[in-house]
């Protein structure tokens, strides 16, 4: 593997997708006109995984580092879905109903990529493809364990402020 098109796979999907991903809150913010200050830790917490995927892409660490792809799958999804929850700590939902949206954003974002990476360079490529199933259910079983715990956190940290509150 190592080759310089296992290295661009999907690049100029990623070109246009992740601006798109990455401007989603801060554009969303201004539209939407929502009082309060700006959710900072939440979009730091969005967009890292972002620029982690890319310079894995750019340092090849997903082609020389056997381990890469299965901890960028764990913790790109642990940060995106905490900065979800980071987001809906706002709300006034219950810590359990938070919990189950975490979870449900992230174990979707986890098929919507798999699926989007299957469009964009599985489908095509023998190598790739041969290989595609089994690296598939890790990437998701990784995504969700990332998920599984930010949901956790975020119930916490909302039963802990309920209880702040209460008393």
């Amino acid at each position: 593997m190592g080759s310089s098109a296992s290295r661009t796979k999907g690049v100029g999907w990623r070109l246009l997708w992740y601006p798109i991903a990455v401007l989603a809150l801060p554009v969303l913010w201004h539209v939407l006109k929502k009082r309060g200050p700006y959710p900072y830790t939440a979009d730091a917490l969005i967009t890292f995984p972002f620029f982690v995927d890319i310079m894995g892409n750019v340092l090849n660490l997903y082609d020389t580092i056997d381990w890469w792809d299965d901890v960028n799958h764990f913790a790109n999804w642990l940060f995106l879905s905490l900065g979800f929850g980071v987001l809906l700590l706002r709300t006034r939902f219950e810590p359990i109903a938070l919990f189950g949206f975490v979870l449900a954003f992230g174990a979707s974002l986890a098929i919507v990529w798999e699926l989007g990476e299957y469009l964009t360079f599985i489908r095509t490529n023998e190598e790739e493809f041969a290989t595609a199933y089994t690296d598939t259910l890790g990437d998701l079983t990784f995504d969700l364990v990332g998920s599984l715990i930010a949901a956790t956190i975020t119930f916490y940290v909302a039963r802990r402020r309920g209880r702040e509150n209460t008393t």
